[in-house]
């Protein structure tokens, strides 16, 4: 199927004036009748949030959210992408370790009691090619807004082959953050915990 970025696309022959302008106007009709945004939603049975921490220097804390839910809106013709929205409840955090995940939802970290949830809201995507993208957006966490950049790869769509089949997306994304900029200092200065949080994001969106 086409993906053309940015770009509207019409194609005449020269007949005639009139029919030059009729068929012009036939065929970017039926352009923009495609180029229409789809909905999509996450589907949290297929959704993997998961994020990499350092711990003393001596490896990484690998951890995830496992309550999350999301939205965007993408047109396969133009590769506009909008409305990126993923809400994640912060007490689901699970990083396989009773007493770290009880502290993590501590006020030391996440202060699961007073925010419950974090938000990704994307505010603009750039196509690096036709399958990856660059999207810009804020993450808003312990009350506070951050700028966020997330790179997202585009890894296939179509029918999917089980149940009500479906048009499903598939997506992967990468991107990283700061925790002190949240306020979030615990264990940075002392080396203890790293400050940098690595973000994992897979996923699989039905249109609606």
């Amino acid at each position: 199927m086409p993906r053309i970025f940015g770009r509207t696309t019409a194609i005449c022959f020269k007949p005639s004036r009139l029919g030059v302008m009729t068929l012009c106007s036939l065929v970017i009709i039926g352009f923009a009748a495609r180029a229409e945004p789809q909905q999509y939603e996450i589907d949290p049975e297929h959704l993997t949030l998961g994020f990499l921490v350092e711990h003393l220097g001596y490896a990484k804390v690998l951890g995830s959210f496992q309550e999350a839910s999301g939205s965007y809106q993408f047109d396969e013709d133009t590769g506009q992408l909008s409305d990126v929205l993923i809400v994640v409840d912060t007490a689901s955090i699970f990083t396989n370790h009773r007493r770290r995940d009880t502290h993590l939802r501590s006020a030391d970290f996440l202060n699961v009691r007073q925010f419950p949830s974090m938000t990704f809201s994307g505010v603009t995507a750039r196509p690096i090619d036709e399958m990856t993208f660059e999207v810009e957006g804020e993450l808003e966490l312990l009350g506070l807004i951050r700028p966020l950049s997330l790179t997202v790869s585009w890894n296939k769509s179509g029918a999917y082959p089980f149940g009500d089949e479906q048009y499903v997306m598939g997506i992967s994304a990468r991107g990283s953050f700061q925790r002190s900029s949240y306020g979030m200092s615990y264990g940075v200065e002392n080396g203890w915990v790293g400050d940098t949080v690595e973000i994992i994001i897979e996923f699989e969106a039905r249109r609606h």
